[in-house]
């Protein structure tokens, strides 16, 4: 290890989940040990954090069983690896500031995005997959540890803080579209659009020339429009079914990419063309849904789950940073010692990308 403790501090501040529950169960600390890079590893200064979906969802344990959907549960299925106190935090930025050994010393002075992926794996398969801020400590504190092979360099000139919006969203879109083989010129309907994940979806679409139709709560069309739907579709203003028809005409819906269900769901399997593709990565609305198998195979759809991404989606994601195919849409930012609002705006979901925390001695404010 070189030289770790020059200038680093033997404690930090850091947002610790310490239970399953409520707000109450973050805290606020200001004396939480430094992290200590091993072999392989290299620790970051954290400069910015984007928020998610995940977040407050390990926090409740609202995730589940196979055996109890209600059950209290975290985000991974299989042998737990979620322990506490856990800091949470995906979405990392900062700069590297000490190695472990094996390590070369000339990453020193990088600034990465962290891939939040523990893959457990050499190979493409993300059946064993974990993630950076729930089966290890996250990057919502000064200083974070991750392995040097999740640590990427990305050429660009955006903010710490617009950097630190991709990663969680834009690799989950990305596999995603992966998942449903999304090809040039194929329309895809996106629920959820206005959240992280969604508003990537519809820029990761444009970026692989498919067409987007972006599904959305009132008032938020226009800024879906401007950063490349080529149409929205209005939640709650009459049949929802008809709504869509009416707004695709007579193209065929080829793809669905889904992050609300709940009663939406048998309404977007019907609108499904022959042959097409459902993939989903979340269920805000609701996880439990209706389907009637004899829709499924007399149209020969496919349904596939997604979670996070692999290695050669991250690849690309950070090619369509550097080349400038896709933007950053970064809302707001937070300084880390006022969680418990950033996290409550975030659950309140009256804006459109991303928000983002920022440890307090690097916190610039957007509004």
């Amino acid at each position: 290890m070189n030289d770790f403790t020059n200038g680093i501090p033997e404690t930090m501040k850091a947002v610790v989940l310490t239970e399953h529950g409520g707000m109450d169960k973050l805290k606020y600390v200001e004396d939480f040990p430094t992290p200590q890079p091993q072999a392989g590893e290299v620790l970051l200064e954290v400069h910015a954090c984007g928020m998610n979906n995940t977040d407050v969802w390990v926090r409740e344990g609202a995730y589940g069983t196979q055996e109890d959907p209600n059950a209290v549960s975290s985000w991974r299925r299989g042998e737990p690896t979620l322990t506490f106190p856990r800091i949470q935090g995906a979405d990392t930025v900062g700069t590297i500031v000490a190695v472990g050994n094996g390590v070369n010393s000339d990453r020193i002075g990088q600034r990465v995005m962290v891939d939040f992926s523990i893959y457990n794996t050499d190979t493409d398969s993300l059946a064993n997959i974990d993630y950076i801020g729930h089966g290890r400590d996250g990057g919502y504190a000064e200083y974070c540890v991750v392995p040097e092979d999740n640590a990427h360099c990305v050429d660009t000139d955006m903010s710490d803080a617009e950097l630190a919006t991709f990663c969680c969203a834009y690799l989950t879109g990305e596999h995603m579209l992966n998942r449903a083989r999304v090809e040039e010129y194929e329309n895809v309907l996106i629920t959820g659009a206005s959240g992280g994940v969604g508003s990537g979806l519809v820029q990761l679409c444009r970026a692989r020339g498919a067409i987007p139709y972006a599904v959305t709560g009132p008032g938020k069309e226009q800024a879906l429009l401007d950063i490349g739907a080529e149409a929205t579709v209005t939640r709650g203003r009459g049949d929802f079914e008809e709504a869509v028809r009416r707004t695709i005409g007579e193209q065929p819906l080829d793809v669905v990419a889904d992050l609300v269900a709940g009663d939406m769901f048998t309404p977007l399997v019907n609108l499904l063309r022959p042959e097409g593709r459902y993939v989903t990565a979340g269920a805000i609305a609701g996880p439990v849904v209706h389907l009637d198998l004899r829709t499924m195979y007399l149209k020969h759809l496919e349904l596939h789950g997604s979670s996070q991404g692999t290695r050669g989606a991250l690849r690309d994601l950070v090619r369509y940073i550097e080349t400038g195919k896709i933007k950053p849409l970064l809302h707001a930012t937070y300084r880390l010692s006022e969680f418990h609002r950033a996290q409550t705006d975030f659950i309140a979901k009256s804006f459109i990308g991303k928000l983002v925390v920022m440890p307090d001695r690097h916190y610039k404010a957007v509004r």
